[in-house]
């Protein structure tokens, strides 16, 4: 089968024929890898040129032949050499005179250039395509924030019906944790370096060229908008890329938890999220009456396939003395896990601005735990009140309405050991008590300060 015929659906990784995100080619295809690789040569040869190290001319048909080198020839021609950097160099160096060849790759070591190449092109990835997705779906999580500021949920914790609180203060959570996390990406990003040290990383090769190899590397740098690390070995320092690895991570697992919450609440039995049907809800292959949120599965499922992938960055990690390849085929999938994230990302986008609150259904669940919500503010009242021990004893009362069926508001009204306690209650006390769909503390205040804020963070961070 030639390569020029291959069907995505002969490829092996679902990432290609099933999960990719095209705007995320031009810098993460192994494509778009040689062209910044071929982008950090030209950068060289134009320093170089600059210097007086070659001429000019030299520079320029570098720089004009680095342009049009392919992956399939590089490829075809790392069969032969067995390296994939000086099968680069070579398709570089068949294209320009004999003068010129001298200046290509001039000084560098294999990872000047694909450290440098890997740092250029994932800050591209992100600025351009990744880290505004994630704005946009974080934008979409502040509006539903605010929107249901008011709208009555019941709060649960261990799967149980808990306090009452909002839709909006649920969705709130999510704002403040994954705008923390799009935050500190950006951080990450703007962290990510490059090195031009040569090859175990003192300035060996550049230093025969010139005075000064550190302003030499800074130089080169420049000429691509990345900053040296402060030290290196053949490779740059690993921890910039694994602390952005983890951020992405961390925001994966961020879209994992949301995703379980609005599939449990779209349970028959609770029912307090809809979704049209369509691309994330599915019908099954023998019942058409189901409504199956195949699109919040997929993404817990791509966060499981993804997420393990944090151990192998810790353990890129190590690298013996000054260099090792231990790392080599490892580091290849990052582009991977950084499509797999941005597939997610959009695709939680879609959903959440398809999400529709079933307010009536949040109601109607609210009041099923109506009656016995009262016992938390109860005992904590009577307790401030003077009620030597007023958990046990609320405890107790609780067992009765349950054993009983008798509303405990009801049990309560006709203890008269606790009327003495009672009667010191404010107004304010007393509403809430009778009222428990008021017990609700600040949180369509708090949903709404939450959505403001990351309005402004983002906007303070120019990605807004």
């Amino acid at each position: 089968m030639s390569e020029e015929r291959i069907s995505i659906y002969d490829l092996f990784s679902p990432t290609d024929y099933r999960y990719s995100v095209k705007e995320l080619r031009p810098y993460l295809s192994e494509e778009s890898f040689v062209k910044y690789k071929s982008k950090i040569e030209a950068a060289l040869a134009k320093v170089l040129a600059r210097r007086g190290i070659i001429s000019q001319q030299s520079a320029e048909e570098i720089s004009k032949a680095s342009e049009q080198v392919t992956a399939k020839e590089v490829y075809e021609e790392e069969s032969k050499t067995g390296h994939d950097i000086i099968a680069q160099v070579n398709m570089i160096r068949k294209r320009i005179s004999d003068e010129a060849k001298t200046g290509v790759h001039r000084t560098a070591t294999s990872y000047d250039i694909v450290d440098t190449a890997n740092a250029l092109r994932y800050r591209d990835a992100f600025t351009n395509v990744i880290l505004p997705d994630m704005v946009s779906l974080e934008k979409v999580w502040i509006d539903i924030a605010r929107n249901e500021k008011d709208t009555l949920q019941i709060g649960r914790t261990h799967l149980q019906h808990a306090e009452p609180i909002t839709f909006g203060f649920a969705m709130a959570w999510y704002v403040s944790r994954f705008g923390r996390r799009i935050l500190k990406v950006k951080e990450a990003v703007e962290g990510l370096e490059g090195k031009f040290s040569g090859a175990v990383g003192a300035y060996n090769a550049s230093y025969l060229f010139v005075e000064e190899p550190e302003e030499f590397e800074r130089e080169v740098l420049a000429e691509v908008g990345l900053n040296p690390t402060e030290i290196s070995t053949q490779i740059t320092q690993p921890e910039p890329i694994v602390d952005l690895m983890h951020y992405i991570t961390s925001s994966f697992t961020i879209l994992a938890n949301w995703a379980d919450d609005m599939r449990n609440l779209q349970r028959p039995e609770i029912g307090e999220i809809g979704q049209p049907r369509g691309k994330d809800v599915s019908r099954s292959s023998t019942m058409p009456h189901k409504a199956n949120p195949v699109g919040l599965e997929n993404i817990k499922s791509m966060w499981k396939a993804t997420m393990p992938y944090m151990f192998m960055m810790y353990l890129d990690q190590i690298s013996d003395h000054q260099r090792d390849l231990t790392n080599s085929a490892s580091q290849r999938y990052v582009p991977q896990i950084l499509n797999q994230f941005d597939y997610c990302v959009r695709r939680a986008t879609r959903i959440s601005r398809n999400l529709k609150p079933h307010v009536q259904n949040m109601l109607r669940n609210f009041k099923m735990s109506e009656d016995k919500i009262i016992a938390e503010p109860l005992h904590l009242l009577l307790s401030a009140y003077g009620h030597p021990n007023s958990h046990e004893y609320v405890s107790k009362l609780v067992d009765e309405s349950y054993t009983n069926g008798k509303p405990l508001t009801e049990i309560v009204r006709n203890d008269q050991s606790l009327q003495p306690y009672l009667q010191k209650f404010t107004p304010k006390q007393l509403d809430i008590i009778s009222d428990p769909s008021k017990y609700l503390g600040i949180a369509s205040k708090k949903a709404e300060e939450i959505a403001n804020l990351w309005e402004q963070r983002l906007k303070k961070a120019e990605l807004l």
